[in-house]
């Protein structure tokens, strides 16, 4: 049993890592809280001044930001749907006792060491090209014409996208929780009887809740910061149509070269993110003590 002294002597030698990750996150943190306030944009550095909540307002008050919020939210919950599904369904597939289930494994899950820039770029020339894509050519192949994915269905475009690119992380996550499963209750429930879709309701799906939410909750807070799948293809088009909260800030921040209207942005993105964790927590959180 640990001392208090050897209890005092832990918690002094990990306080440097965490005062260091404590600067990390507040330093830049205060910093934006602090450009918020203010009129700072880089073409005029030398006008700035205390603005209050006008850029708090401005943002809110834009056009685009409540398309952006929109989209911003279809595209966490578009993913969720899609890697959860079929993770679970490629899971179930690949959990099965096949010839080089190992490499049909490392094939399942290599997208997610891919760049996400070089994801999206892959997909834009390769599959959704009007002209060479292999879509396009399958289209074609049908007498059908080409369909321009990312002038016509930009943002649904970027859902598969990033899908393709966190599939591979559910899957992965979804098969742990199958592996664990003890194989006995599967084959107790076959021999009274149950059919397929009853063992996966009653037996699986339970099984895999904790799982599921793992991947939901650890989705949902990178997918609320996508940013480099939709500068590749889209760049936030046509128009707004393909935007995001972070996108817009990016614009705010790189194209206007409006640091406070991009900070207060920034502020709003934090705020947002926490309520959505805070009721993720609120809803699923709970299977996690379960």
């Amino acid at each position: 049993m640990s001392t208090q002294s050897s209890r005092f002597a832990a918690r002094l030698m990990v306080a440097p890592s965490v005062a260091l990750l404590l600067i990390w996150m507040v330093v830049p943190l205060a910093m934006t809280l602090y450009y918020s306030f203010r009129f700072f944009r880089l073409i005029s550095p030398e006008r700035t001044g205390w603005v209050g909540f006008s850029n708090y307002l401005w943002f809110i008050n834009s056009p685009d930001f409540w398309l952006a919020l929109f989209n911003t939210l279809a595209l966490v919950g578009g993913v969720l749907i899609i890697t959860v599904v079929l993770g679970m369904l490629i899971a179930l597939l690949i959990d099965q006792p096949v010839k080089g289930q190992g490499v049909l494994r490392i094939l399942v899950i290599a997208p997610f060491f891919v760049m996400p820039p070089v994801a999206a770029s892959i997909w834009e020339n390769l599959f959704m090209h009007p002209q060479n894509g292999l879509f396009a050519a399958v289209a074609r192949g049908f007498g059908a014409q080409p369909i321009l994915f990312l002038e016509n269905y930009p943002m649904l475009s970027v859902i598969g996208i990033v899908s393709w690119e966190w599939l591979p992380f559910a899957t992965l996550i979804l098969l742990t929780a199958l592996q664990s499963l003890s194989s006995e209750q599967l084959e107790a429930a076959e021999m009274d009887g149950a059919s397929a879709l009853s063992r996966f309701r009653y037996i699986i799906l339970p099984h895999a809740t904790r799982a599921i939410t793992v991947v939901i909750l650890i989705q949902t807070i990178f997918l609320l910061g996508i940013f480099g799948e939709i500068f590749t293809t889209t760049q936030g088009g046509p128009g707004s149509a393909s935007t995001t909260l972070p996108y817009m800030i990016f614009k705010q921040a790189i194209a206007a070269k409006d640091i406070g209207r991009a900070a207060a942005g920034g502020i709003i993105a934090v705020i947002l993110a926490n309520i959505v964790a805070y009721f993720l927590m609120r809803s699923i959180g709970k299977h996690l003590d379960a």
